[in-house]
């Protein structure tokens, strides 16, 4: 059962309020370009039938109660990966009155796919870990611990505004 679970998550997503940019790209992700059929990742229409609960966006008072229940009828034991930065800070919308907050004040989420929006490569590797977990999980080995994913991409030459420094050693002039 662990071996299924890991090679094969059947996955339920879910938009708590978003701009759509993290759905397109989960979307993306399981179409033959980026080939996440390969883990046998499975997007499912029913949380009834699924592994694996993607939530993409902030958590708005509209969404928070659908939200629990979705979770509550994903079948034992589950992963909750939180697409995107908005399900995890809350993004540009940290102001808002029609927010609930992060997404983990209301669910227990175990994977953080970072980006706005997120690489689909990306998600593929959030998933997979989550999918890791899940058999962890199942053959009763790990505590409930949240994953925060690195951002996938070429490497950062201090040239951007992430505050990183420039990967050489040289002193620059």
């Amino acid at each position: 059962m662990c071996y299924s679970r890991r090679h094969s998550p059947w996955l339920f997503h879910m938009n708590g309020g978003s701009c759509n940019g993290c759905d397109i790209e989960l979307i993306a992700s399981l179409t033959p370009r980026y080939d996440a059929e390969q883990l046998g990742v499975r997007l499912e229409g029913s949380p009834r039938h699924a592994d694996i609960l993607c939530i993409t966006g902030p958590v708005t008072h509209n969404a928070v109660n659908a939200i629990k229940t979705v979770y509550g009828q994903v079948c034992g034991p589950k992963a909750v990966v939180a697409i995107g930065s908005c399900p995890a800070t809350t993004n540009v919308f940290i102001d808002s009155r029609t927010l609930e907050g992060p997404l983990n004040l209301h669910v227990p989420v175990d994977v953080f796919v970072p980006g706005c929006p997120p690489r689909p490569d990306a998600i593929i590797q959030g998933v997979a870990k989550a999918a890791e977990i899940l058999a962890e999980r199942a053959a009763k080995k790990i505590p409930i611990v949240p994953v925060v994913m690195p951002l996938v991409g070429p490497p950062c030459n201090g040239a951007c505004a992430c505050g990183s420094a420039p990967s050489s050693t040289e002193a620059q002039p």
